[in-house]
Order: structure tokens, then sequence, then C-alpha cells
């Protein structure tokens, strides 16, 4: 648990950003708080300010002042200046059929009639996970479960009952949904044909 830093007050109006240099500053903020699995409330109580402060600056709707950008850059451990450059942009992962890497028990979605296929090599610094889902008729995700960030799924073949909360959604070629991933949520092949469906979450979960 990050600790909180007390710091004397100042009279003194704290010195500004100028607004036109904080274009990858919202991007490089959410970035940095979500590859060290850190909360809004945290990062906010770390750097004493607002979680909606935070939030604001992440979505590209506040500019904080720059004594609060060394507090956050800090807690993020990075520069004041790492916050204002514009992300890299990594090599394409190519990912051939029949290449992929096959799941087939993993700690959140292990259960009958699964396997998957994943999209995106596991790597701490990325914020996306994908993975195709292969689901045997009667196969299930092996119950409901819960988890920080939010998902998309989309049907690529067959007929997918997915549960999210005390809904649920029967999904058939061509739908797909979104959805908080904190809602309890499940999946299960009723039908009686394979289901192909892919899944990309934020951030990456399993």
């Amino acid at each position: 648990m990050l600790k909180t830093k007390k710091r004397p007050s100042s009279k003194q109006k704290p010195a500004a950003v100028p607004a036109g240099n904080n274009e990858y500053l919202g991007v490089r903020l959410r970035h940095g708080r979500m590859t060290k699995g850190l909360r809004l409330k945290d990062v906010a109580e770390a750097a004493d300010c607002s979680e909606s402060m935070i939030s604001k600056i992440e979505n590209g709707r506040a500019v904080p002042s720059l004594n609060a950008l060394y507090r956050i850059a800090e807690v993020l451990e990075l520069t004041v200046g790492q916050l204002f450059e514009k992300p890299s942009e990594p090599d394409g992962l190519l990912s051939r059929a029949g290449e992929r890497p096959i799941v087939k028990t993993d700690p959140l979605r292990s259960g009958p009639g699964l396997t998957l296929e994943r999209l995106i090599p596991y790597d701490k610094a990325r914020l996306l996970q994908g993975s195709i889902h292969n689901l045997a008729p009667g196969g299930s995700g092996g119950g409901l479960v819960t988890h920080e960030g939010e998902e998309v799924a989309y049907i690529i073949e067959g007929q997918v009952e997915l549960i999210i909360g005390d809904a649920k959604y029967l999904l058939n070629t061509g739908d797909s949904i979104c959805y908080r991933s904190e809602i309890p949520h499940g999946y299960k092949n009723s039908s009686g044909k394979p289901a192909k469906f892919i899944v990309v979450n934020t951030p990456p979960s399993f």
C-alpha cells in the first residue's frame, strides 16, 4: 500500500503547466498507473491530491500544477519530462494462425470444453490482453469471475450465452458486447455446435 506523504502548505501560487504541453500527459499518466497496478485512489493519496483530479488529468480535462506533477511523477517513479513524452510505438507483434500459444487452463477462465489462443503476448508493460476462446458444445468458462477493468467480446462463429450480473445475453455470429469487468461475468455454450469468440480486456487479468 502506498504511503501518503504529508507536505507543508504553501501560500505561493503553484507553477502551472501550459495547456498546450499536455497532449500525451493523460495517456502517459494512465499507462504509468495501470502498469503499476495502482487505482486512481492510490495515486491520489500518495500524491496528496484528489481522486477526481487524477481522473480529469487522465481524460484530458485538467492540467495540474507543476508541483502536483512532481508528486505524481514521484509516485509513478517517472520524471516530469517522461509524463509529457509521446508514447513509444512498439514494433508490430505478428501472430500467425496456428502459431499462437494455446492455453487450456488458467486461473480465471478454466472450464470444461474451453481452450484459449493468445492474441497478445504477455508483457507487464502492456495494457491490453486478448484471446480467441474456442468453446465446445456444452462448454463454459467455469463460473462467474470478477476483476478490475473492462472488456469487449466479439463472436466469430457459433452461439454463446454471456452472463453479466443478473442479465443473460444470447450472442450469435457477428454480435459484440462490452462491459465492466468488476461485474460478475461468465459464459457457456448451450448449443450443439462449437463456438469461437474474441475477448479483449484491460488491464490484463490472466
